[in-house]
């Protein structure tokens, strides 16, 4: 079988089974476990997939920079603002992530509500300057150019002085296999203790990157509340995760 039509199976299997397992490939295509690795290896190198011990999950698309990506705004993240927004009570402190679904969140934000919101994003904070009754605090640190937030020993040492309701959490890939990641080491470790800060975390998730993987991990699936995806996310996609009792928001 040629190389190209080996690599085209195993992104078929990849979409069909959310997963492939490079012992179960080589079997079924009748070669070495080292050349699927090799093919893996090759079609990761692409960003065509995310390798994990033993095989590989599909890859999240979330790659371009912030200003590319505010250059598209679906109407699914836009919806999964306003839902998000709606859950903010009188009060409360919830902590809001950095990036452009969260930015949603933030614009969808009543100038009436009283509440105080926690950000390591610039972006963020500058959303909420007209909201008289919203107080920011805004975690500051080393800035991570592409997704235009605070990450390092600051930023950690000051989110661990918080305590707050609830955290909105954006990440680049969710999958029942790997849980939470998101393409940069610091960037998920901040995440990681935005999350411990939190009574609750909330994931902002549009459908491609539900079932999707980032080399980085932030935390597991059993540590969240709830997703908000859009409306039209498919019923094959949230499935997983309603099955583990995780609350679902269609927006």
């Amino acid at each position: 079988m040629l190389t190209t039509h080996r690599k085209q199976q195993i992104l078929s299997l990849l979409k069909r089974n959310g997963q492939v397992i490079a012992k179960d490939v080589s079997q079924s295509m009748g070669v070495s476990e080292d050349t699927i690795r090799r093919d893996l290896r090759e079609l990761a190198q692409e960003g065509l997939l995310q390798r994990v011990h033993g095989g590989a999950l599909p890859s999240s698309p979330a790659i371009a920079d912030f200003a590319g990506r505010e250059q598209l705004t679906p109407d699914g993240k836009i919806a999964i603002g306003r839902a998000a927004a709606k859950m903010i009570q009188p009060g409360q402190v919830v902590i809001l992530d950095g990036g452009t679904t969260a930015r949603q969140v933030a614009r969808h934000i009543p100038l009436d509500l009283k509440a105080t919101v926690v950000t390591h994003s610039p972006t963020i904070a500058l959303e909420l300057v007209n909201h008289p009754d919203v107080e920011v605090i805004l975690i500051g640190g080393r800035m991570f150019k592409h997704s235009v937030v605070a990450v390092g020993a600051v930023a950690i040492e000051a989110i661990a002085q918080i305590h707050a309701d609830t955290y909105f959490m954006g990440v680049t890939g969710i999958h029942p296999k790997t849980g939470l990641t998101t393409g940069d080491y610091e960037e998920a470790a901040v995440k990681r203790a935005l999350s411990h800060a939190a009574a609750e975390t909330i994931v902002l998730a549009s459908s491609e990157k539900l079932n999707a993987a980032s080399p980085y991990a932030v935390i597991s699936l059993a540590e969240i509340s709830g997703i908000i995806t859009e409306q039209g996310a498919a019923a094959a996609l949230t499935r997983p995760y309603e099955k583990l009792k995780i609350v679902v928001t269609r927006a």
